[in-house]
C-alpha cells in the first residue's frame, strides 16, 4: 500500500477523497501495524528530507520556560524554539544591515 500511495496522481479532490474512502480499512491496518512496531511518526513523510536535524543542549530551566511559553501560544515547544531562533537570526541580520528579504 505504501508504494501505491506514493504513485497516486489524482485529477481532482473528489477522486482523491474516493480513493481514501475505498482504502480506509487497509490504511487503518497499516497505521495499527506501524503503531505496534513503534514506527508511527507524526508528519514524518511530509518533513523527511526537507530540513536537516540539529541537536543542541539546552539548560533544563530554559526548556521549561520554552514549554510554558509555547503552551500559552498553543505551540509545541520545539516549534516555538525554532521560531525564536529564526526571529533572532533575522533581527541580527537587520541590525547588521544584511537582511536581504522579509521573513
Amino acid at each position: 500500500m505504501k508504494e501505491e500511495m506514493k504513485r497516486q496522481n489524482f485529477k481532482s479532490e473528489a477522486e482523491e477523497a474516493r480513493w481514501w474512502e475505498e482504502h480506509q480499512d487497509s490504511l487503518a491496518g497499516e497505521f495499527e501495524q506501524a503503531a505496534a512496531a513503534g514506527t508511527l511518526g507524526r508528519g514524518t513523510a511530509a518533513r523527511k528530507g526537507n530540513t536537516p536535524t540539529t541537536t543542541i543542549r539546552l539548560d533544563p530551566s530554559d526548556i521549561a520556560k520554552a514549554r510554558a511559553q509555547a503552551e500559552r501560544r498553543g505551540l509545541k515547544y520545539q516549534t516555538y524554539l525554532k521560531m525564536l531562533i529564526h526571529e533572532a537570526l533575522f533581527q541580527a541580520d537587520v541590525q547588521n544591515g544584511s537582511a536581504k528579504s522579509r521573513r
